[in-house]
């Protein structure tokens, strides 16, 4: 289950609205990441009982034996407040750390010219990183109790609720389900659902670079072309002498098309080799990084999938053959009286 509503975080004169989302802290590391890629602090939304005295002594740090203890660089947050976790772009531009306390504003409240917004306050327990800027910039997590106080939502109420599948595919036909059962006035969406422009612009740029690499292996095409023409010129002595001991035409042009053949597959084959290389060192190192303030993206995110490099393969290999057909016919239809008449 989950809550999720906009609203605005305040810290000091620093102001900055968020999407504020509420979950169940025991249930929400079954359907999300978010336990994972916290970076500072931990996944703490619900408030507890204040700390004994035993343990307050565990969290300060002596120096050395003998010396004064001093508080740690980050001390722990109030455990008696509700918690909140943050985007780490989200805490860099409102200059929260984790033990800070902020204030939480919820429009929800305001329902005339002399009504309040609705305002709870909130120690700061955690901060997260996705490495999507939007994500990390934008959002803020609390518990459902501290959520349905803020945004005046009954108790046992919420928004929505979350299911993560073991088959991503398999998300369309979970929704039918769903709807099927459910009906109005709820409704299902799926991640493809919630990023549809995002995936057709993917997959109009994906057509987009196939159509530009075809036409760069084009030119490549032409280079045949003209070395072969330059091969059937030079070789006409040759191409002459064959066909008069009786090599036919279709023989003669076997040869070329196979020479063709030779050089597609040799440049093929080097072309994936050395692309496969460089997707495998970026999926690893990741040395091509995009600016997270521009794109959604932190560094260039590469998959190599086994039906790009066949459909890579199978057109460079098509257009090469393509670019021996007009070498090949030129050097079968030579006429042997004429190429060795001279020679």
């Amino acid at each position: 289950p989950y809550i999720q509503d906009k609203g605005m975080l305040r810290f000091g004169k620093a102001v900055e609205g968020v999407v504020i989302k509420g979950v169940d802290e025991a249930a929400v590391g079954q359907v999300s990441d978010l336990p994972n890629i916290i970076v500072a602090g931990e996944l703490r939304l619900e408030p507890r009982p204040p700390a004994t005295r035993t343990e307050k002594q565990r969290e300060i740090a002596p120096l050395a034996p003998g010396s004064s203890p001093v508080e740690p660089l980050f001390p722990p947050a109030s455990s008696t407040m509700p918690g909140i976790i943050l985007g780490s772009q989200l805490s860099f531009r409102l200059g929260v750390q984790v033990g800070d306390t902020l204030i939480a504003i919820s429009p929800t409240g305001i329902t005339g010219m002399f009504s309040s917004p609705q305002v709870i306050r909130l120690v700061v327990t955690g901060i997260f990183e996705t490495g999507i800027y939007e994500y990390d910039d934008t959002f803020s997590y609390i518990s459902l109790g501290s959520a349905q106080e803020l945004f005046l939502m009954k108790e046992n109420t919420v928004t929505g609720i979350e299911l993560k599948l073991d088959d991503i595919n398999a998300a369309p036909q979970v929704k039918d389900e769903i709807d099927g059962l459910l009906g109005y006035p709820y409704y299902t969406r799926t991640w493809h659902d919630m990023h549809q422009t995002l995936f057709r612009w993917m997959k109009i740029e994906k057509w987009l670079y196939t159509i530009l690499l075809s036409l760069i292996i084009l030119v490549a095409a032409f280079n045949i072309v003209s070395s072969q023409i330059m091969v059937v010129l030079e070789k006409r002595r040759e191409i002459g002498i064959l066909k008069a001991i009786g090599a036919s035409r279709e023989q003669i042009m076997r040869i070329f098309f196979l020479e063709g053949l030779i050089i597609g597959v040799i440049g093929t084959g080097f072309g994936l080799a050395v692309g496969a290389g460089l997707c495998w060192a970026q999926s690893t190192y990741r040395f091509f990084s995009l600016p997270g303030d521009v794109y959604f993206l932190s560094s260039l995110p590469v998959r190599m999938e086994a039906g790009d490099f066949i459909v890579i393969t199978v057109v460079s290999l098509a257009l090469t053959l393509l670019a021996t057909v007009y070498p090949a016919r030129r050097a079968g239809s030579l006429d042997p009286v004429d190429t060795i008449r001279y020679e």
